[in-house]
C-alpha cells in the first residue's frame, strides 16, 4: 500500500513528508493505521547526529493507533484492536523481561539499526531506497508495520492523541520519579527541564507526596506550567536554583534531582550534584550525546555524603504494565495527560511542531493523523 509519512533524507535537513510505500506485515508483525504521534526530543537528536539512526528514516517512536491487518503468527492482536507503541519491545521472555524490567529487554538493542526486529529487512520504501525507522516504529506516519513485540493493546475509549504520549515520554518521566528515584512522601525534589520527561517527573514526585518540586528551566512559559502541574519553586537558571534549593530545603539539599532537559550536558552533572543532600539521589532520565565520555564532579562530595548517581531507561517500568496503569490515573485524575500537549500538528506541518519544541513553545508536540478525525 501507499501511505504519507516524514522522512529524514540527510543531516540538519528538514523533514519531508512524502509518499512511502510500505510493505504488508510479516509473520510476527501488524499493520497499525495511525492516529497520533508524540514529538520527542530524542527525534531531533537523531536529526543532528547525537544518535546516529542510519538515514533516510521514518521519524518517530512514540505512537498510538488502531491495528489493520496482522501476521500469521500473530495471536493476541486483532484488526480494530487500539494499541500504543512501546518505544522499547518487550519479548516477555528474556532475562530482562522475566525479571520485571521489560525497559531492558533484550529485542531494546536492535532498534538503534532501524530495520525490522524479525528478520532485519524494511517493509518502508520510497524513491527506490528501503528506508529505517526510528525505534523500529516510525510513527511519523499515516501508516507502518512493527513487530507485535513493540505493541501494548489499550481499552478502545482512551484518546489516542493522548495515549500517544505513553509509549516513551510520560512514562520517562513519571517512572523515573516514582521508580529510578523511589521518592516518598516528604522528599525534596528537583525537576531540571519542563519538556514532555520533565513535566511527567514533575507529576510523578507529586503524585508521590514530595514536600517540595523545584524546576529549572530557562522557559518563562514552562515555569508557569511548572506551577500549574504542581511546582512549589522554579528557577530560571542552574545558579538561581543553587540558591532556590537551599532555601526550600532548609540548607539540606535535594533529596532527588531528576535531570530531564532536552539534552544533557556533563558538565552540569556537577552543579547538579552539589544540590544534592547527603544520600540523595541524582537521577539522569534524558539523553546525552552519543561522543559524550566525560564528567567532571568532586568524587570526594559523592563518597563522604553517601550520594548516589543513578542512570534510567524509559523511567525504569515495564510499558506492558505501566501504559495501561497510566491511562487508569489519567481516568482517575491522578494524572494529567491533556496538561502535557501544548499543540497539535497535521504530520504535513512536522517542522513548524519542531520549531515550536526548538523555541520552547511546547510541552510537548503531537502529531494528528486523518483518521483520529474519521
Amino acid at each position: 500500500m501507499e501511505t504519507q509519512a516524514a522522512i529524514l533524507w540527510e543531516r540538519n535537513a528538514p523533514w519531508s513528508v512524502e509518499t512511502v510505500e510500505l510493505d504488508p506485515p510479516k509473520a510476527e508483525e501488524v499493520l497499525v493505521e495511525m492516529h497520533a504521534s508524540g514529538m520527542c526530543h530524542t527525534e531531533e537528536h537523531m536529526l543532528l547526529g547525537d544518535m546516529p539512526f542510519q538515514i533516510p528514516f521514518v521519524g518517530g517512536h512514540e505512537g498510538a493507533g488502531v491495528v489493520k491487518q496482522v501476521g500469521e503468527h500473530v495471536s493476541w492482536l486483532r484488526p480494530g484492536d487500539h494499541v500504543v507503541f512501546s518505544f522499547i519491545p518487550a519479548c516477555g521472555r528474556c532475562p530482562s523481561c522475566s525479571t520485571g524490567h521489560q525497559n531492558l529487554c533484550d529485542l531494546g538493542a536492535l532498534i538503534g539499526r532501524g530495520r525490522q526486529i524479525l528478520d532485519g529487512g524494511s517493509r518502508h520504501h520510497a524513491r527506490g531506497q528501503d528506508l529505517s525507522i526510528s525505534s523500529a516504529l516510525g510513527t511519523f506516519a499515516h501508516h507502518t508495520v512493527v513487530n507485535e513485540a513493540s505493541c501494548v493493546k489499550i481499552e478502545p475509549h482512551h484518546a489516542l492523541d493522548r495515549a500517544c504520549l505513553l509509549g516513551c515520554g510520560f512514562v520517562t518521566g513519571w517512572g523515573a520519579s516514582v521508580y529510578a528515584a523511589g521518592i516518598e512522601p516528604g522528599h525534596n525534589v528537583v525537576v531540571a527541564g519542563l519538556g514532555g520527561i520533565g513535566a511527567a517527573a514533575l507529576q510523578g514526585a507529586k503524585l508521590s507526596g514530595a514536600r517540595t518540586i523545584t524546576v529549572i528551566d530557562p522557559s518563562e512559559f514552562k515555569r508557569e506550567k511548572a506551577f500549574e502541574l504542581g511546582a512549589t519553586h522554579v528557577a530560571a537558571s542552574w545558579e538561581e536554583a543553587a540558591e532556590v534549593v537551599k532555601e526550600a530545603t532548609w540548607n539540606r539539599g535535594a533529596d532527588r534531582f531528576i535531570c530531564a532537559m532536552g539534552i544533557g550536558e556533563g558538565k552540569l552533572i556537577a552543579p547538579a550534584l552539589r544540590m544534592v543532600a547527603k544520600r540523595g539521589w541524582l537521577v539522569v532520565a534524558n539523553i546525552h550525546r552519543l561522543v559524550e565520555r566525560e564528567v567532571a564532579i568532586s568524587m570526594m562530595d559523592l563518597t563522604l555524603m553517601e550520594k548516589r548517581i543513578v542512570g534510567t531507561l524509559y523511567g525504569s517500568g515495564n510499558p506492558r504494565s505501566d501504559i495501561p496503569k497510566m491511562l487508569e490515573l489519567w481516568s482517575s485524575g491522578s494524572v494529567d495527560l491533556d496538561a502535557m500537549v501544548t499543540r497539535t500538528y497535521p504530520l504535513e506541518k512536522v517542522n513548524d511542531g519542531f520549531d515550536d519544541m526548538r523555541a520552547a513553545r511546547n510541552l510537548r508536540g503531537v502529531l494528528r493523523y486523518p483518521a483520529a478525525e474519521a
